[in-house]
């Protein structure tokens, strides 16, 4: 049964979120088609340059994103602190980055002279933007409508690309983030696609692994929302980057068919500061082992995100107290 995005999105619980979205039966997002040999591949980095543009303008950052052949993933943090920082004028400076604007916030930025009524019209309009930059739904109707306009010009056709409405999870605990973010860029291994994390073209991991290992000063991706390093403290993704480079890789190795639901003598260690069983972890890692809807998170924090969002009921608390230990 669909829901309203407020019983799906509440910034007060959590500022991670995995989304996701699929195009219609027979619509390439990317990948080729068997009926007619064409090749959709070309359609990848229009995925991942339209997220990296929208990561420079709204208060959203990207962790993580997978481009598959007719679907996609993105694990998104809303940063609010620093939107509610923003002046308005650099407010107004983004949001027309997308899209023109009104006739006075032009003359606005253009520097023209305005009177009292006409700038506390423009701070309205400010105040307006500001929420829309930090909105999860307006960037995900910003990427997906220029996706889908995009193919639909390519293929000389009209009408819907996307099954729906994108799919969203909230991730409430730092297990959670963990979990989906393994399990977005393990996406091309699990479909066979590639043999390893390093080879997951257009993905997350393979974008971190490159940055990581290909300067001398090991940076991370500017577009991507930084992991613990020794070196970067600012308020990252709450594990290290190294830890999930180990886990990942480890993971990616236990779930090939010819290996399915290994577990070797070493285990990353952060399985065990996590918290998180390492049998349930690989089930979970499995193409089928998605046991989670609207939500992902210990039991304990289930529960709180239901009473905040006033759900009777939440879906994974099963899997979740398997799962998380």
């Amino acid at each position: 049964m669909t829901s309203a995005r407020s019983a799906l999105i509440d910034l007060d619980s959590t500022p991670y979120y995995h989304c996701m979205a699929r195009c219609v039966r027979r619509a390439f997002l990317c990948g080729e088609d068997y009926l007619t040999g064409k090749s959709y591949e070309h359609r990848k980095p229009w995925v991942v340059d339209r997220l990296k543009e929208l990561a420079s303008v709204f208060a959203i950052e990207v962790c993580a994103y997978a481009v598959m052949s007719n679907h996609y993933h993105a694990v998104l943090y809303v940063d609010r602190e620093s939107c509610q920082k923003w002046s308005d004028k650099e407010v107004l400076h983004r949001w027309t980055r997308l899209f023109s604007g009104p006739l006075l916030v032009q003359r606005f930025l253009a520097g023209a002279e305005l009177g009292k009524a006409e700038l506390t019209k423009v701070s309205e309009f400010a105040g307006e933007y500001r929420q829309r930059l930090q909105s999860i739904s307006w960037f995900m109707r910003c990427l997906n409508e220029h996706l889908a306009r995009k193919a639909n010009e390519e293929d000389g056709c009209k009408g819907r690309f996307w099954e729906g409405r994108y799919k969203s999870q909230a991730l409430l605990d730092e297990a959670a983030v963990l979990c989906c973010m393994a399990y977005v860029d393990l996406n091309p291994v699990r479909a066979g696609r590639a043999t390893t994390p390093e080879r997951s073209e257009f993905t997350s991991i393979q974008e971190r692994i490159e940055q990581w290992h290909g300067s001398e000063g090991r940076k991370q991706p500017s577009l991507l929302r930084s992991m613990k390093t020794p070196t970067h403290s600012r308020n990252p993704i709450p594990f290290a980057l190294v830890d999930y480079f180990e886990l990942v890789d480890w993971t990616g190795r236990a779930v090939r068919d010819d290996k399915r639901g290994a577990i070797p003598e070493h285990l990353p260690p952060i399985l065990a500061r996590m918290g998180i069983d390492p049998v349930e972890w690989l089930k979970t890692m499995q193409p089928e082992g998605n046991r989670f809807t609207r939500v992902i998170g210990k039991e304990a924090s289930l529960r709180v995100f239901a009473t905040r969002c006033e759900i009777n009921w939440v879906h994974g608390v099963s899997a979740s107290s398997q799962l998380f230990v």
